[in-house]
């Protein structure tokens, strides 16, 4: 049995980050968190296959699995890259495909890289007593919070039934509105829907379930990346940066602070890999183990990132040094799809524990 990833995995990993190395560097971020567009990155990565990950042949896609759209994930989440990723190579194919053939065409342009999707799923995780989505005769009606990807053609949403619909962003009864948040290299909008036309995708809550869980450790992964990135730069900077004619890395306390990010980070790969894998070959396993991972690295990350900004001392806030956008993509990433409390709950469900 091979634990690790294998050649064509790492070929990816590699083809990836050679081009957000050259593409997405700090300074492109910063562009796209000042007002840019993405619009160059996601046509690159459409030329390395990304949008195609998960499509199959047969539609136009290159059919490969859920582990494969992870180490893809832990890439941009290392770069802090602006992408519609989650949405349009993620979770939107995972539910696509599930539809039986219906969609092959929309499969097609999402491949092509033609085609964004953009995801709505706030009220189906948690509803707010003053906000629902309710769907009548084909028509949506509410509002959606923190909806993945402003610039979409199409956002995939769902209700509070869990059932999942298809709405065109140029709908005359759709609305967006960008909302702030922390994390600039990702645009997310609120969605209201007056009497917006959809079509349906799935009333199977086994579906929702499917792409929330994979949504997950597509998300587990990105925090991964990024987390695994600030360490790299606080060991370096440990390394370059002297207090009394010496380097700060010499010192026991710093030397103290990198290992335990090391050592708090570096299981968390494994998990990970496990959490793609069980996606798609451990069904009875996918779910508790999504929640897990998910919970998981935000938590870690959290520690890694405050203590790679401290080892950073003032420089650790200042965009000059950009850690801060690691930082709070992490922060971001922790409440995306249910925050640890949340999903930990969830798990607690599954696993018969508590009710």
């Amino acid at each position: 049995m091979q634990f690790g990833l294998s050649e064509e995995q790492i070929l990816l990993l590699d083809n990836v980050n050679r081009f957000l190395d050259d593409n997405s560097p700090l300074d492109r971020v910063r562009a796209y968190a000042d007002g840019g567009d993405d619009a160059d990155i996601w046509a690159g990565l459409t030329e390395l296959g990304v949008p195609a990950l998960l499509i199959p042949e047969a539609q136009g896609g290159i059919g490969l699995n859920p582990l494969d759209a992870a180490i893809v994930a832990e890439s941009l989440g290392a770069h802090i890259t602006p992408s519609p990723f989650l949405g349009t190579a993620v979770m939107a194919p995972t539910a696509l495909v599930a539809s039986g053939g219906k969609y092959d065409d929309l499969l097609a342009e999402i491949a092509a890289g033609t085609h964004r999707v953009g995801i709505a799923f706030s009220e189906a995780i948690k509803r707010r007593n003053d906000a629902q989505v309710e769907a009548r005769d084909g028509r949506l009606f509410g509002k959606s919070l923190f909806a993945f990807d402003a610039d979409a053609d199409s956002y995939l949403v769902a209700d509070q039934k869990q059932h999942l619909y298809l709405v065109a962003a140029d709908d005359p009864g759709l609305t967006r509105t960008h909302l702030t948040t922390v994390d600039k290299t990702r645009r997310t909008v609120e969605l209201t829907y007056d009497n917006a036309a959809a079509q349906s995708v799935s009333t199977d809550v086994r579906v929702f379930e499917s792409v929330l869980d994979i949504g997950r450790v597509a998300i587990a992964a990105d925090t991964m990346g990024a987390a695994q990135n600030m360490l790299d730069q606080a060991v370096e900077y440990a390394k370059q940066r002297e207090q009394f004619n010496r380097p700060i890395g010499s010192f026991q306390a710093v030397k103290h602070m990198c290992a335990e990010m090391a050592a708090q980070l570096e299981p968390c790969r494994s998990m990970v890999w496990f959490a793609g894998h069980a996606l798609a070959e451990l069904p009875e396993e996918a779910r508790v183990t999504a929640c897990h991972t998910k919970a998981h690295l935000a938590e870690v990350a959290q520690f890694v990132a405050k203590t790679a900004t401290e080892v950073h001392g003032g420089m650790g806030f200042t965009d000059l040094v950009g850690l801060h956008y690691w930082f709070k993509r992490c922060g971001a990433n922790r409440q995306w799809l249910g925050a640890p409390e949340f999903v930990r709950q969830e798990a607690a469900v599954l696993q018969g524990l508590t009710d």
